[in-house]
């Protein structure tokens, strides 16, 4: 039952109210019981599960008779803060979903687990409890850094300001107290995950200083009068006062005053003054959960030249006669030392001084890799850093060892630009609300403007806006960014980035980086005499003056940053045109049906499999390109003769000249299908049982648990997962175990196998990935020939499996899939023999013929690139099917001008401001869940319309109106909970759940409520609850434990025995000087790769990451930013593995002998099993010991074979 509570303080927490209550109810045996209390009203609502329970309380607490007689029959009134309560029975019904997480509550809450409740009722709460709020009277930023050996802290800006430190369950809150000039008072939160360290003074100098790895979060509170004149409109029920009363309450800034904005990117250390008898109680605060390690710290108090003094004595050197000589490349990195916070301003001068003492004559490309290599690392100061490891003595050799690293490894390497002509070395920059942060240049695939100027790629520079922490700005009911948005990043894309002299200005952005709230900047730099700069790089690219739409004007500009794999030069006479193929449908709408498509000749395609490097094993029939101001799919006629490239005006977006087609993608064979839980959700009320998806996850988790069951297995999921590819990880195990050995009896070759099945099993658990072997994700084309009829599709497939034509009927989506009608069933034919269709394979083509074009009906799909997902499954087979969504075509947003830079950046800043797909998606997922008509509710319906809108904001500039969505509760289903943390130390372990009560003192920070979840019992819910993460782990460890041999001695060790028995007269020690730079090599490459993959300077990547390719999810699942991560860490991972088994083989004279590839690797295992490599920061690494083996166990066999 659900109780009105009336009369609350408006101020009152909702924390507040529940700690209020807590005793109260306990008295009466209501130990689990829902608090809802809205921010700044006077009432509350108390869900209990119990009705009768809840009569008792209304029976000794609650008013049972209307009106004033009745408020004074209460029994026994309730005060809080002084204030008669109003209890009374709500005349709604409480939400079922409330009760099911209530519930899921009691049954897995034990009575020991309940919250304590305090002795003394309401009156003794936050009693008896660690103190978590503090106050100050001053507060300093700077840096730490060293007198002698002593550590000291540096001030930078100081303040003397009044205010609390209040320690919440996320971070901590700097409140201040209102500044005697103006009525607004400032806030800053500093997330414990950001902390590096935390000290505290004596009662002689109390204080609390920490030092931070990333810019803590600065506020302005809206003052209070605005909020004052907010109630008095809403009480007197004045229109549009449902608009007014979500005016946020305070503002998001980037600091507090202009003197602390030029320090508060690079200068990350806070201290604040507090009282001599507060300082025992803030080191007891080490003692509660999740909370930063405190350690008692008496810092000395250095004084420096003001920083913003030093950061204009180094951007003066950087372009100094002196330093001339120097590339901006090598520039580029002594900056970012600077801006980065890596050293002080004035300590990176003295390292260049340095430099031009120590590497007079040295290669200055070389020398900026070892400064970039340097920053990964320079220890952070603090108790646990010595003062010599920051001394300057100690970072030139740090330097000259890397210099001498990156020389040796050039005689065996080069450079990734040069060696691969689809790559460019990138430099980069992150904006965030308190700064600008450099790092690069990384290896990015080129696009049509860095392959035009492959010479100049340092000119362009790739810019990311962002959260301090590198995620993009999480949208806050009560927080306004315009702050942020308007008044920071907007001012950085309308001005400059200067680095090293260089002022880098806007440029563009493609769609793909526009969702990722990353664009292109430019210096301007000499091009075979003339000067280019941005306008003239975009006029180049081609005519946009007759776009009138900023949205659309910049999505065309963003095709030439679309990344190409390759580009292949065609004769000018190639080029034709096709007409569109359009009908016009019952209700009197154009439908086109090859929107986005064109064909090509096989002459055309021979000179695209001829430039794409993957077709030397596969010719695809079909490709996504990029051609002057076109863009879309063309496919394989071959009725064309010579060489011919036709293309329709539905692909011709802008007018442009170029001789070359741009290769963004192939259908070199089909893709994986996985379902994913939008369309589980979609399949499940269009009928589809759900024994079906229960049974497909059943059969993958299946896979997952007999891959520990023996080497054969393990061999080939590593193999299935593209694992240890370069290495040849899955051979290594299957030859283990031929020769008598156990790869498990090695910790780490056990723990890489475990890793990756645990990777695998959280995606199936979290995000229902779940494989559907009769499924297939393929590119989209039409039926040029006009066979197919409406309702019909032909998809040939070819593999290395076999060649496959689908017949029958068979289910066809595309994701993202939210609305009932973007799942629909059409009939796979076949085509006769004669027909020229049966050239093109890899693809799913469609019929142009109907009403409607199937595409369109599939998610608002094309024939541009998209890919489309075909099922021929019978088990997953809908009872039912939906018409299709028809949402109105948006018309972008016309300006009637032509299109100016300002009005791009606009729309990029419009953009991140409202880019909502994510948190629509989410609520999409919950109230499908909750609501008894699922995706076919009224609700769901709009919330798909929306979706579709978010889709083509970026094209139409017409954002989401988000007053429209439908309102929810903050209970949710049990399968959008997160999952335990996974801890990677010396073993791998889950653990357990953590739900301990959030509850704290009143003075604490209101964070967000804690959301409630509840037992679904839609196929979602049963899908998450078939899996159980504990269980699984711990068998497939007793799996892999079994598998292990009784050898006393270490695997690595058995293995050196058996290569030394079967080789018993190899010669190999004269290699043993080049085993070791080849193990450091690897290692620093290896070192290089975990450091630069971090997100906190503390919390390193395992190498048992590193290795399997993936990184794990913080609480399920990986996030989005982790997926894009692991991408690039694995392809890295891969290179440097790849190279490393090349000097194995060939040496350093690129020999290519038997016998020296094999003295090499013995060479090579040898020190790999009998010597450590240098320790890195973050322990030993192992795995070189792995690579060392699978190169010599496959040269041990050549040479037993010869």
């Amino acid at each position: 039952m659900e109780v009105f509570v009336r009369n609350l303080p408006q101020e009152a927490t909702e924390k507040q109210v529940k700690q209020y209550f807590r005793p109260i109810l306990a008295d009466l045996s209501i130990n689990v019981f829902h608090c809802q209390k809205p921010r700044n009203k006077g009432y509350a609502k108390i869900t209990v599960l119990d009705r009768q329970l809840g009569q008792r309380f209304l029976a000794v607490h609650g008013q049972l008779i209307p009106g004033f007689e009745g408020f004074k029959t209460v029994k026994k009134q309730l005060r809080h803060m002084n204030r008669p309560l109003n209890c009374s029975l709500s005349n709604n019904a409480p939400d079922e979903y409330v009760l099911k997480s209530l519930e899921r509550e009691q049954v897995e809450k034990t009575p020991a687990q309940w919250p304590p409740v305090p002795k003394h009722k309401a009156q003794a709460v936050g009693q008896n409890r660690t103190r978590r709020s503090f106050d100050f009277n001053s507060i300093h930023c700077g840096a730490l850094d060293y007198v002698q050996s002593d550590l000291a802290f540096v001030p930078y800006y100081g303040q003397t300001r009044s205010g609390r430190l209040i320690f919440g369950r996320k971070f901590v809150l700097v409140d201040f107290n209102p500044s005697t000039t103006t009525l607004s008072a400032h806030q800053m939160e500093i997330p414990y995950s950001a902390i590096l360290s935390m000290m505290t003074g004596s009662s002689i100098t109390p204080c609390v200083t920490f030092s931070l790895a990333l810019a803590p979060r600065f506020y302005e509170k809206v003052p209070l009068a605005h909020n004052t004149l907010v109630d008095e409109m809403n009480r007197l029920g004045l229109k549009h006062y449902q608009k007014i009363q979500n005016v946020p309450d305070r503002r998001r800034t980037v600091a507090f005053d202009s003197s602390h904005r030029a320090i508060v990117a690079s200068c990350l250390c806070y201290r604040f003054q507090v009282s001599p008898n507060d300082v025992a109680y803030i080191l007891a605060l080490k003692r509660l959960p999740g909370y930063p390690d405190i350690v008692p710290w008496e810092l000395a108090v250095l004084e420096q030249p003001p920083f913003h003094v030093q950061m204009t004595s180094l951007n003066r050197a950087l372009n100094a006669v002196q330093y001339q000589k120097y590339p901006f490349e090598l520039k580029f990195q002594l900056q970012r030392l600077a801006q980065n916070g890596y050293l002080p301003p004035l300590k990176v001068i003295q390292l260049m001084q340095i430099m031009t003492q120590k590497f007079v004559n040295a290669d200055n490309l070389s020398l900026a890799d070892a400064v970039r290599k340097l920053a990964c690392y320079i220890p952070y100061p603090g108790g646990e850093t010595e003062a010599t490891e920051l001394s300057l003595p100690t970072l030139r050799d740090l330097l000259l060892n890397n210099y001498n690293k990156i020389l040796r490894e050039k005689e065996y390497s080069k450079d990734l630009s040069t060696e691969y002509e689809q790559i460019a070395m990138v430099y980069k920059a992150m904006v965030t609300p308190a700064g600008i942060y450099l790092s690069g240049p990384e290896p990015e695939m080129k696009n049509r403007v860095l392959r035009k100027y492959s010479a100049f790629t340092s000119f362009f520079l790739q810019v990311n806006f962002a959260d301090e922490d590198g995620e993009p700005i999480r949208y806050d009911r009560t927080t306004s960014l315009d702050g942020v948005y308007h008044e920071r990043f907007k001012v950085v894309l309308e001005g400059n980035i200067t680095i090293a002299g260089r002022p880098y200005e806007f440029l563009g952005f493609s769609h793909s980086s526009l969702r990722a709230q990353t664009c292109w900047f430019m210096a301007p730099f000499v091009w075979e005499g003339d000067l280019r700069h941005a306008r003239a790089v975009i006029k180049d690219l081609g005519d946009f003056s007759a776009i009138r739409s900023p949205a659309k004007c910049a999505a065309r500009i963003g095709q030439a940053f679309s990344q190409a794999f390759s580009s292949v030069k065609i004769p000018s006479h190639a080029f034709r045109r096709l007409p569109e193929v359009e009908n016009v449908d019952a209700d009197k709408i154009l439908r086109t049906f090859s929107d986005g498509v064109g064909t090509c000749s096989k002459a055309i395609l021979k000179l695209i499999w001829a430039a794409y490097a993957q077709s030397r094993t596969w010719k695809p029939t079909v490709c996504q390109i990029r051609y002057a101001g076109a863009k879309g799919m063309i496919s394989l006629d071959d009725r064309l003769e010579g060489e011919v490239l036709c293309l329709r005006p539905s692909m011709i977006k802008f007018e442009a000249i170029s001789d070359r087609i741009e290769i963004c993608g192939a259908g070199f064979k089909p893709l994986n299908m996985y379902l994913n839980r939008q369309l589980i959700k979609i399949l499940e009320d269009l009928g589809v049982p759900d024994r079906s998806f229960l049974d497909l996850q059943d059969e993958a988790v299946e896979q997952l648990r007999i891959t520990t069951e023996n080497p054969i297995n393990a061999g080939y999921y590593l193999q299935r997962n593209d694992i240890g590819k370069a290495v040849k990880l899955s051979w290594l195990v299957r030859k283990l175990s031929y020769i008598g050995m156990s790869f498990s009896d090695d910790g780490f070759l056990r723990d890489t196998l475990e890793l990756a099945v645990l990777i695998q099993l959280r995606k199936l658990k979290y995000r229902s990935r779940i494989y559907v072997e009769r499924g297939m994700t393929v590119y989209g084309i039409m039926d040029e020939t006009g066979f197919l009829n409406e309702g019909q599709i032909y998809c040939s497939v070819q593999n290395e499996k076999s060649d496959l034509v689908l017949k029958g009927r068979v289910v066809i989506t595309r994701s993202p899939a939210m609305h009932p009608g973007d799942v629909q069933c059409v009939n796979a034919v076949d085509v006769p023999l004669s027909s020229p269709l049966r050239s093109v394979h890899n693809c799913v083509v469609f019929s142009s013929k109907g009403d409607r074009d199937l595409p369109s009906q599939l998610s608002g799909g094309d024939l541009d690139g998209d890919l489309y997902n075909v099922i021929y499954d019978d088990t997953l087979m809908p009872k039912r099917l939906s018409t299709a969504a028809d949402y109105a075509t948006a018309k972008p947003i016309d300006i009637q001008r032509e299109v100016l830079r300002s009005d791009m950046t606009d729309f990029f800043v419009k953009f991140m401001e409202n880019d909502q797909l994510g948190r629509l998606a989410t609520l999409h997922q919950t109230l499908a869940d909750q609501k008894p008509q699922g995706v076919f509710d009224p609700d769901c319906i709009l919330l798909a319309e929306m979706c579709s809108t978010a889709v083509d904001f970026s094209k139409t500039g017409i954002p989401v109106d988000l007053t429209k969505i439908p309102r929810s509760s903050n209970v949710k289903p049990d399968f959008q909970a997160p999952g335990p943390r996974v801890l990677i130390e010396k073993s791998i372990a889950i653990e357990a759940d953590d739900e301990q009560d959030g509850d704290e003192d009143d003075d604490v920070v209101e964070e967000a409520p804690a959301t409630r979840y509840y037992e679904s019992t839609k196929v979602l819910g049963q899908l998450y609850r078939a899996i159980d993460e504990h269980a699984f782990f711990e068998q497939i460890q007793r799996q892999s434990r079994s598998m292990r041999t009784s050898h006393r001695s270490s695997l690595a060790e058995q293995l050196w025995q058996y290569v030394r028995r079967e080789t018993a007269l190899m010669q190999y020690e004269h290699y043993l000087p080049f085993a070791r730079d080849t193990r450091d090599a690897y290692e620093d490459n290896l070192a290089d790769t975990i450091l630069e993959n971090s997100f906190h300077p503390k919390h390193f990547v395992s190498e048992v990451e590193v290795f399997v390719g993936e990184l794990l999810g913080k609480n399920g699942a990986p996030n989005k930013r982790q997926r894009e991560t692991s991408t690039s860490m694995k392809e890295k991972h891969d290179r440097d593995v790849a190279y490393t088994v090349q000097c194995i083989l060939h040496g350093e004279d690129d020999d290519v002998s038997k016998a020296e590839a094999l003295e090499r690797s013995i060479a090579c295992l040898d020190v790999a099993v009998h010597e450590q490599g240098p320790r890195k920061r973050f322990g030993r690494l192992v795995s070189f010991t792995w690579v060392a083996a699978a190169v010599c166990l496959r040269e041990v066999e050549k040479f037993l074979g010869s």
